[in-house]
């Protein structure tokens, strides 16, 4: 799993656990790390397909998906 992902994947744990605490034992359960790898990767790939949906002449829209595949290690 790409670095920046994980880092997401565990921000998002804490902030589930700061909005849901309520005074009672909270235990963050994180799901696999495949299944969190997986989903990042579905949403990073719609992002890049929006892109390319509105891609421009100049290419503006393309270089954006180039680098959001890049920062995010997709393939």
């Amino acid at each position: 799993m790409n670095q920046r992902i994980k880092e997401l994947a565990e921000q998002a744990a804490v902030n589930d656990m700061v909005n849901n605490f309520n005074g009672e034992d909270y235990t963050v359960r994180m799901p696999s790390e495949t299944w969190a790898g997986e989903f990042a990767e579905l949403i990073v790939r719609e992002c890049m397909e929006w892109c390319d949906a509105h891609a421009t002449i100049d290419g503006t829209a393309q270089q954006i998906r180039d680098d959001i595949k890049k920062h995010f290690g997709i393939a």
